[in-house]
Protein backbone atom coordinates (compact mmCIF):
# COMPACT_ATOMS: atom_id res chain seq x y z
CA UNK A 1 0.00 0.00 0.00
CA UNK A 2 1.29 3.43 -0.90
CA UNK A 3 1.72 5.99 1.79
CA UNK A 4 -0.78 8.90 1.79
CA UNK A 5 2.16 11.35 1.77
CA UNK A 6 3.58 9.82 -1.43
CA UNK A 7 0.19 9.94 -3.17
CA UNK A 8 -0.35 13.53 -2.06
CA UNK A 9 3.11 14.51 -3.32
CA UNK A 10 2.43 12.92 -6.71
CA UNK A 11 -0.95 14.66 -7.02
CA UNK A 12 0.56 18.04 -6.08
CA UNK A 13 3.40 17.60 -8.56
CA UNK A 14 0.98 16.73 -11.36
CA UNK A 15 -1.27 19.68 -10.52
CA UNK A 16 1.70 22.05 -10.46
CA UNK A 17 2.95 20.81 -13.83
CA UNK A 18 -0.53 21.18 -15.32
CA UNK A 19 -0.83 24.74 -13.95
CA UNK A 20 2.50 25.70 -15.54
CA UNK A 21 1.38 24.57 -18.99
CA UNK A 22 -1.28 27.26 -18.85
CA UNK A 23 1.53 29.84 -18.71
CA UNK A 24 3.29 28.57 -21.83
CA UNK A 25 3.09 30.71 -24.99
CA UNK A 26 0.19 29.60 -27.11
CA UNK A 27 -1.32 27.44 -24.38
CA UNK A 28 -4.71 29.11 -24.59
CA UNK A 29 -4.60 29.28 -28.40
CA UNK A 30 -2.07 26.90 -29.95
CA UNK A 31 -2.67 28.43 -33.40
CA UNK A 32 -1.48 31.86 -32.20
CA UNK A 33 1.95 31.28 -30.71
CA UNK A 34 3.80 34.37 -31.93
CA UNK A 35 3.60 38.11 -31.57
CA UNK A 36 4.23 40.22 -34.67
CA UNK A 37 6.69 42.99 -33.86
CA UNK A 38 5.89 46.41 -35.32
CA UNK A 39 8.05 47.95 -38.04
CA UNK A 40 9.45 51.36 -37.05
CA UNK A 41 10.36 53.94 -39.67
CA UNK A 42 11.21 57.61 -39.47
CA UNK A 43 8.75 59.95 -41.17
CA UNK A 44 11.76 61.47 -42.95
CA UNK A 45 12.50 58.10 -44.63
CA UNK A 46 8.98 57.24 -45.77
CA UNK A 47 8.54 59.64 -48.74
CA UNK A 48 8.09 57.42 -51.81
CA UNK A 49 9.00 54.27 -49.87
CA UNK A 50 7.29 50.89 -49.86
CA UNK A 51 6.74 49.29 -46.46
CA UNK A 52 6.07 45.56 -46.28
CA UNK A 53 3.80 44.36 -43.46
CA UNK A 54 1.92 41.17 -42.65
CA UNK A 55 -1.72 41.07 -41.63
CA UNK A 56 -1.96 42.21 -38.00
CA UNK A 57 1.38 44.03 -38.03
CA UNK A 58 1.76 47.76 -37.45
CA UNK A 59 3.99 50.44 -38.87
CA UNK A 60 5.19 52.72 -36.06
CA UNK A 61 6.12 56.15 -37.46
CA UNK A 62 8.79 58.15 -35.62
CA UNK A 63 7.93 61.82 -36.13
CA UNK A 64 11.29 63.12 -34.91
CA UNK A 65 11.04 66.69 -33.58
CA UNK A 66 7.43 67.10 -34.70
CA UNK A 67 4.53 66.47 -32.34
CA UNK A 68 3.15 62.92 -32.61
CA UNK A 69 -0.38 64.28 -32.98
CA UNK A 70 0.52 66.78 -35.73
CA UNK A 71 0.05 64.24 -38.54
CA UNK A 72 -3.23 63.18 -40.10
CA UNK A 73 -3.39 60.24 -42.46
CA UNK A 74 -5.51 58.89 -45.26
CA UNK A 75 -5.32 55.35 -46.60
CA UNK A 76 -6.43 54.85 -50.21
CA UNK A 77 -7.84 51.36 -49.54
CA UNK A 78 -9.17 51.15 -45.96
CA UNK A 79 -9.83 47.41 -46.39
CA UNK A 80 -6.05 46.81 -46.58
CA UNK A 81 -4.79 49.15 -43.84
CA UNK A 82 -5.83 51.89 -41.46
CA UNK A 83 -4.09 55.01 -40.22
CA UNK A 84 -3.72 55.28 -36.44
CA UNK A 85 -3.49 58.81 -35.08
CA UNK A 86 -0.60 59.62 -32.74
CA UNK A 87 -1.26 61.26 -29.41
CA UNK A 88 -0.50 61.68 -25.75
CA UNK A 89 -2.97 60.48 -23.11
CA UNK A 90 -1.07 62.00 -20.19
CA UNK A 91 0.60 58.75 -19.16
CA UNK A 92 2.11 57.70 -22.50
CA UNK A 93 2.97 59.11 -25.93
CA UNK A 94 1.93 57.17 -29.00
CA UNK A 95 3.47 57.62 -32.46
CA UNK A 96 1.17 57.68 -35.46
CA UNK A 97 1.13 54.53 -37.52
CA UNK A 98 -0.53 52.22 -39.98
CA UNK A 99 -2.15 48.90 -39.05
CA UNK A 100 -2.23 46.11 -41.67
CA UNK A 101 -5.74 44.65 -41.96
CA UNK A 102 -5.80 42.44 -45.07
CA UNK A 103 -3.65 41.32 -47.97
CA UNK A 104 -3.14 43.92 -50.68
CA UNK A 105 -1.38 47.15 -51.58
CA UNK A 106 -2.46 50.66 -50.73
CA UNK A 107 -1.12 54.20 -50.68
CA UNK A 108 -0.90 56.23 -47.49
CA UNK A 109 -0.85 60.02 -47.51
CA UNK A 110 0.09 61.86 -44.34
CA UNK A 111 -0.24 65.59 -43.90
CA UNK A 112 1.08 67.74 -41.10
CA UNK A 113 -0.79 70.66 -39.61
CA UNK A 114 2.53 72.52 -39.20
CA UNK A 115 2.84 74.85 -42.21
CA UNK A 116 5.38 74.31 -44.95
CA UNK A 117 5.52 70.51 -44.76
CA UNK A 118 4.65 68.69 -47.96
CA UNK A 119 2.34 65.68 -47.85
CA UNK A 120 4.15 62.43 -47.11
CA UNK A 121 3.16 59.63 -49.50
CA UNK A 122 4.22 55.98 -49.32
CA UNK A 123 2.98 52.51 -50.20
CA UNK A 124 2.06 49.71 -47.84
CA UNK A 125 2.15 46.13 -49.13
CA UNK A 126 0.39 43.65 -46.84
CA UNK A 127 0.91 39.91 -47.14
CA UNK A 128 -0.66 37.00 -45.25
CA UNK A 129 2.63 36.32 -43.52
Amino acid sequence: MRSPKLVLAAVCTAAFALALTGCAPGAADPENTSVIAPVTESADDLQGATVELVVGQALNIDTGDLAVDSYEGEVADPAVAEFVQGGDDGSATFNPGVRALAEGTTTVTMTNQDGGIQPLEFTVEVSAG
